[in-house]
């Protein structure tokens, strides 16, 4: 299918977006992790954009977008405008389905628990990526639980997020991959997660090295001063089980945060949108397709996460998605 390109201003910086589909058709926006840019989505925006009009884009310092040198400049915030940029030059004014990958989904989560984009988010689904204000809130009552149960998750989720803390490095990790560890990067792909991509990334070097930035500009913060944030639509969670870095265990508790959760577990690693494309884009598809038309949402009563008890929502009666 033809892909567009286009530059996008936000303030000072420019992104590379890409288009796919009938314009007419109801939009997506597609948000890359690290250390991707857009391509990462390829094959699941190829099967999308049968029905879609599908936007990615390459986030600030990663692929053909501006590459800002401050690590403010990659401060939540910043990101969430980022993509109001993208969809008001692309589709202004129009509402929107989001997915997002990996720190896509945790830079996305800005946007859904925020008011710039609220009644514009039709529905949004997260693949690996938590929201780090409600994974500050999550450590904190794990690790400081009497529960040794609550503790052991906390304590296995710091081991599986060991590179979090290598990030915060100022020189080591943009020199490691600057000095070789992009050219050995598909191979270790193949060997950890069970990836044979489909194309070598020419700027996987520079993606790699630049987009530790985002760790840097957001995470600790994060970590000790995290906010309410609570989801202004649906949001489907996408959860690999066999996910190295993102322990499934991150996305236990978020019926306080997300009144209209759902949640599907799927038999794969990290890099899902690689090894299960067309599973992936059935899923956020679908999902979608019910939210976005506002249709009794029964086809998805299977995959509904509903509250254990009484939360931060009203839980006297279910829930019904407004589609906004």
């Amino acid at each position: 299918m033809t892909v567009t390109t286009q530059i996008i201003s936000s303030g000072q910086v420019r992104l590379q977006a890409f288009t796919r589909g009938e314009a007419s058709n109801p939009a997506i926006v597609l948000v890359h992790g690290y250390p991707d840019n857009h391509s990462v989505w390829d094959a699941v925006a190829e099967n999308l954009a049968q029905n879609f009009y599908v936007i990615a884009y390459d986030v600030r310092g990663a692929g053909q977008s501006d590459k800002p040198k401050k690590i403010a400049d990659y401060q939540m915030p910043l990101l969430a405008q980022d993509l109001l940029a993208v969809v008001d030059t692309l589709i202004p004014g129009r509402s929107f389905h989001l997915a997002a990958h990996d720190w896509g989904s945790i830079q996305s989560w800005e946007s859904v628990t925020t008011e710039a984009l609220k009644g514009r988010i039709l529905s949004y689904s997260s693949v690996s990526g938590p929201c780090l204000d409600h994974m500050g809130f999550w450590m904190r009552s794990h690790l400081f639980s009497t529960s040794f149960t609550k503790l052991a998750k906390a304590v296995r989720q710091l081991f599986s997020s060991w590179y979090i803390v290598f990030f915060q490095l100022p020189i080591l990790a943009p020199l490691m991959w600057r000095s070789g560890l992009a050219k050995v990067w598909p191979a270790y792909l193949r060997w950890r997660e069970g990836v044979d991509e489909p194309d070598v990334n020419p700027t996987q070097g520079e993606d790699g090295a630049i987009g530790v930035r985002l760790y840097r500009a957001n995470f600790i913060s994060k970590m000790f001063r995290p906010q309410l944030r609570f989801a202004h639509c649906p949001v489907q969670l996408i959860v690999p089980t066999g996910d190295n870095y993102v322990g499934t265990q991150l996305f236990s508790e978020l019926t306080d945060w997300v009144e209209h959760l759902y949640r599907r577990d799927i038999d794969a690693t990290h890099w899902v949108l690689l090894t299960h494309s067309k599973e992936i884009a059935e899923w956020i598809a679908e999902f979608a397709n019910v939210i976005g038309t506002d249709e009794d949402d029964s086809a998805l009563h299977d995959i509904r996460v509903l509250p254990l008890s009484a939360n931060l929502f009203s839980t006297t009666q279910q829930p019904k998605h407004t589609g906004a």
